[in-house]
């Protein structure tokens, strides 16, 4: 957050005006540090009071026994879908800050040659992938769908959510798309390892139709590919069989061993407030979590000739359909791995489907014991 100290350091010393009793002192830590220096402060005796993490690792924290149990009540400030996200095992030890919701970046002028729209699901997306391969000769997209949690979260928008769920007519559904895509050549062979970052230069060099990316990936294109840039729009994320969106949050946790639990708490929620949330929002990309934050212009209006602002706004509405939320389990990266893992074999065929889902399942329920 080096980046962001004015404004950190602002927000600290008006806290730190109303409070003359509490003092704070922020310390920086570099993101690759980040885990293993948490986990080793969380362990010992005088762990930081409060902690910007991942929910991932947040998660991991909690069903270790390591963070202090926040009353939910304390949290009215907040989105509720986004709390609901955040329980473990029924209980609060996450205090959200922000969110990011991916967009539809899109390619006007090849869905116009394609004479396609823009698709609203991936059944849609998969419908006109070869009309785009035919009409234009490029891909319609390149999923990153072996990166980090990215398949979880599709299985998630087709209800698939468990070990058990994983063995279903809907989790068949969801790999057999991307391998007929795959197969039928629809989507590029290098899709089984492709990253976000990889598909984002393929976009910017005309190659694809579209990808799901955050809205800072506009400013990235408006840089280096400025001739793509004049031709891109935004459109809300594909969506699966139920309808929510997925997103991504970092968020603050109380250590059980840290020593002034209240302050820390008062000072999170301070720094999550309406106001403090406005001012970081318009300092950055990233979407405000505070009810009243959300309900500002500047998330609910925007101009048609600025792609940022509309990218801002459709992101902020689709914190209303989060529901199923994706949830964080115990061992979620590993769960990635074996996940991601099935979808390298699926898309190689190199197995049944089914046969590659039910021996994933039961690696998935191996890593919950």
């Amino acid at each position: 957050m080096s980046d962001f100290a004015p404004y950190i350091n602002g927000v600290i010393k008006d806290f730190e005006s109303e409070n003359p009793d509490i003092k704070i002192k922020w310390i920086d830590v570099p993101f690759s540090e980040g885990e293993k220096r948490t986990l080793a402060s969380v362990l010992s005796d005088n762990p930081p009071d409060l902690v910007n993490l991942n929910p991932d690792f947040s998660a991991t924290l909690a069903h270790k026994g390591t963070l202090y149990e926040i009353p939910r009540t304390k949290l009215n400030q907040f989105n509720e879908e986004i709390l609901d996200s955040l329980e473990t095992d029924g209980k609060m030890y996450s205090i959200p800050w922000y969110a990011t919701s991916a967009v539809t970046i899109f390619n006007s002028d090849l869905v116009r040659k394609s004479g396609i729209t823009i698709p609203e699901t991936y059944e849609q997306m998969a419908d006109f992938a070869p009309v785009v391969r035919v009409k234009t000769g490029v891909f319609i997209t390149i999923p990153n769908i072996t990166e980090n949690d990215t398949m979880m979260k599709i299985l998630n928008k087709y209800g698939v959510s468990s070990p058990d769920k994983l063995v279903s007519e809907s989790s068949e559904d969801a790999f057999n798309l991307f391998k007929y895509l795959y197969l039928k050549n629809l989507i590029p062979k290098e899709t089984v390892t492709m990253t976000l970052q990889e598909a984002l230069e393929k976009y910017m060099s005309g190659n694809i139709v579209l990808i799901n990316a955050g809205a800072n990936f506009l400013n990235m294109i408006k840089e280096n590919a400025p001739q793509i840039y004049e031709v891109t729009d935004v459109a809300p994320q594909i969506r699966g069989k139920l309808g929510q969106n997925d997103y991504s949050l970092m968020n603050f946790v109380i250590p059980k061993r840290a020593k002034h639990k209240d302050e820390a708490l008062k000072f999170a929620l301070f720094l999550t407030n309406d106001k403090n949330q406005l001012e970081l929002a318009k300092l950055t990309n990233v979407i405000s979590v505070n009810k009243e934050t959300l309900k500002n212009d500047f998330y609910t209006k925007y101009d048609e000739n600025d792609l940022t602002s509309k990218a801002r706004v459709i992101s902020a509405r689709q914190l209303n359909h989060l529901k199923p939320v994706f949830k964080t389990q115990k061992n979620q990266k590993e769960i990635n791995i074996i996940i991601n893992s099935a979808v390298q074999e699926i898309l190689l065929d190199k197995g049944d489907t089914q046969k590659i889902l039910k021996n994933t399942s039961e690696q998935w329920k191996d890593l919950q014991d």
